[in-house]
């Protein structure tokens, strides 16, 4: 049990020092509470045409599925919220987690050196890292690990400091010290449900994906239906409105990550500079940001379609 406690401890403390905000530990084993969830979700269709969602079932509620051995799984939380804003107020409007550089760098970067500091210091340990990446229903572990509770925006939220978090986890055939899972402390508050522009959240603590902005302006492939129009707060890539009117999020307390930090040139467009941003722009502006995801064609369709509001 020393070596246990030992390992945990080592384990805890290089992820503090790789800029991670907080650290827990979980077994390794099948989720039982999340497997009817998940197949429920999937059944109504509520992750719309994110057919990936339904893809590797099993592997996404039983780690063990993913690493051989597996024993272990160490969730952890990095910070993105920023006080900076847009300057333009009438400009389309990206999310917070998209200001810098695209996160599954970033963080997969430290991931690795996490791994490898293991490596060196506890022994050789078969173990694999995922960010936001692979079948791994990581606001689970989160919770399950006593980083935070699931919220009624289905958003992890921590006591301490809210949910403007990116979420990891190393699966290892190590055997940790487990941490405990924490309580719910969302109470009556309705704040998240009441202020989402497209009733996505359609009961507390369910979000119906097909419906969330988000969805419609980063994995929505095809034209965004008509209905959807003048409901989009003049959000062009992703949505921040569940977490900011969150109580919690009054607690955010600004990034350490340089990596980041939003380039002026992106904070100080325009209106006019979006409607008539060309794709060499595109391409040179957000070379290494998550719009990349949407390619430069979808974030055009986005904005063409917060031009035409009714």
């Amino acid at each position: 049990m020393l070596h246990i406690n030992k390992h945990t401890k080592l384990i805890k403390q290089k992820a503090s020092e790789l800029g991670f905000s907080y650290c827990g530990v979980s077994k390794a084993t099948f989720l039982n509470e999340e497997a009817p969830r998940l197949e429920k979700w999937l059944s109504q269709n509520q992750h719309g045409n994110m057919t990936y969602m339904s893809n590797h079932f099993d592997m996404r509620l039983d780690p063990r599925l993913l690493v051989e051995g597996a024993k272990s799984v160490v969730s952890l939380m990095y910070n993105y919220y920023t006080d900076k804003k847009q300057i333009d107020n009438h400009a389309p409007q990206i999310s917070k987690y998209a200001f810098g550089e695209d996160y599954h760098f970033v963080v997969k970067d430290k991931l690795k050196e996490l791994l490898a500091f293991i490596n060196e210091s506890i022994g050789e340990v078969n173990g694999r890292a995922f960010v936001d990446s692979g079948p791994v229903l990581e606001r689970a572990w989160a919770k399950k690990s006593g980083l935070g509770w699931i919220g009624k925006n289905a958003n992890l939220i921590n006591k301490s400091s809210g949910s403007f978090y990116f979420l990891s986890e190393l699966i290892l055939d190590l055997d940790l010290a487990y941490d405990s899972p924490t309580t719910d402390h969302c109470g009556t508050c309705t704040a998240c449900i009441d202020a989402c522009p497209t009733q996505a959240i359609v009961e507390p603590y369910k979000v119906d994906g097909s419906k969330c902005i988000s969805y419609f302006t980063i994995e929505l492939k095809e034209n965004i239906p008509e209905q959807m129009k003048g409901k989009f707060n003049n959000w062009a890539f992703g949505c921040d409105v569940c977490q900011d009117v969150c109580p919690w999020n009054k607690f955010s307390e600004q990034h350490n990550e340089k990596r980041f930090d939003p380039s002026d040139m992106f904070l100080y467009m325009t209106h006019n500079d979006w409607q008539e941003l060309s794709e060499h722009s595109f391409k040179e502006l957000f070379k290494k940001s998550p719009l990349k995801r949407t390619k430069y064609n979808g974030l055009k369709r986005n904005i063409d379609f917060l031009k035409n509001k009714q």
